[in-house]
């Protein structure tokens, strides 16, 4: 088995393990919100379901990082696109409803333009890694845009999803530097090189979430699609321009590969609109916040958290009166749900 096909085969069990435990802490969390919300949230951490959820995240997120070892950029970052596509039968089956016609059709065009990149994309185990000083250009560089699109403004969800793709792209590609330098047997475990680009990818992935929260204050389907594209445009550039990746057929391959990535955003943007063509049910609780790929242990936290929207579990559609009773939470009072159409 190839290096490139064992870092596909580890970036779909991470995707399969983000959107099962998306799933179930979106379930458990619409109980524990409200009034009473401080109760439920202390009631919710003695769930083992809320643990299991936790457990997945850890899981995901270790298998993210490894794929990492394994694969180039260009292949493991688009792949997180397919949380969103493991999201909707999962969701649909636990909901206990039928996968809409749209939802396929945006399964479809996403497993499409993956498959384009992936016969385009090449490259072994990756070897090349970045230097401190590169490491450094590329955070500054990164800060100063995510200055930019935070500064006020007009439309504001779209400019923070974008600059929390930017960063949560930026700590996966800082995050493959520092687990190829760590496991590069010819120099030290912690050198320097290694300890400055792990912290830099501790702020990026933190900046990243933050980010991420405030931009689905105003609604869901637009800055969901950004966040979702904006994460591996900003991977792959790092990938091309500073660590050698390539793709294969010379400009036709780039033509390829570009079309691949066009589709691929079409069906993220179809999966992200799916709830909205739907009714808002009237007791439909604000979802929460699903974590990005670097960074998703300490995201779990965010679990209990009141007005804070849930990307992949948006997509899910589910209700609180779909899941199974605990008689350890406590229920959500009614609340209108809040989703932007595209």
């Amino acid at each position: 088995m190839t290096a490139t096909l064992v870092s596909v085969v580890l970036s779909l069990f991470s995707a399969v393990a983000y959107a099962a435990a998306a799933v179930g802490q979106e379930r458990l969390a619409s109980r524990t919100s409200g009034p009473n919300s401080g109760t439920g949230t202390l009631r919710l951490l003695a769930s083992g379901a809320w643990w299991s959820s936790v457990g997945l995240n850890a899981g995901a997120a270790l298998l993210h990082v490894v794929a990492l070892k394994y694969g180039p950029l260009t292949v493991v970052q688009p792949l997180g696109a397919l949380t969103l596509v493991a999201a909707v039968p999962l969701g649909a089956r636990l909901a206990g409803r039928r996968v809409t016609a749209n939802e396929w059709r945006g399964t479809a065009y996403t497993l499409a333009g993956l498959a384009a990149i992936l016969v385009m994309a090449s490259g072994s185990a990756p070897d090349e890694i970045l230097s401190l000083p590169e490491a450094l250009v590329v955070a500054a560089t990164t800060a100063a845009l995510i200055g930019l699109l935070s500064r006020p403004g007009a439309r504001p969800g779209l400019r923070h999803a974008t600059a929390s793709g930017f960063a949560s792209g930026v700590a996966s590609a800082l995050t493959q530097t520092v687990t190829v330098a760590a496991t590069d047997r010819s120099g030290r475990v912690l050198s320097i090189q290694v300890i400055g680009v792990a912290l830099l990818v501790a702020a990026f992935a933190a900046g990243g979430l933050l980010l991420a929260q405030t931009a689905y204050r105003g609604g869901l389907g637009a800055p969901l699609a950004v966040v979702t594209l904006a994460n591996p445009v900003a991977a792959a550039a790092i990938g091309l321009a500073l660590l050698g990746e390539r793709l294969r057929g010379g400009a036709a391959g780039v033509l390829l590969a570009l079309a691949g990535a066009g589709l691929a955003a079409w069906g993220v943007v179809v999966l992200s609109r799916t709830t909205s063509e739907r009714p808002a049910p009237v007791d439909a609780p604000g979802p929460l916040r699903a974590p990005d790929a670097v960074g998703a242990v300490g995201a779990v936290g965010a679990v209990g958290a009141v007005d804070e929207e849930h990307p992949v579990a948006a997509v899910l559609a589910l209700e609180p009166s779909t899941a199974s009773a605990e008689p350890a939470l406590l229920p959500r009072p009614p609340g209108p749900g809040q989703l932007t159409p595209l």
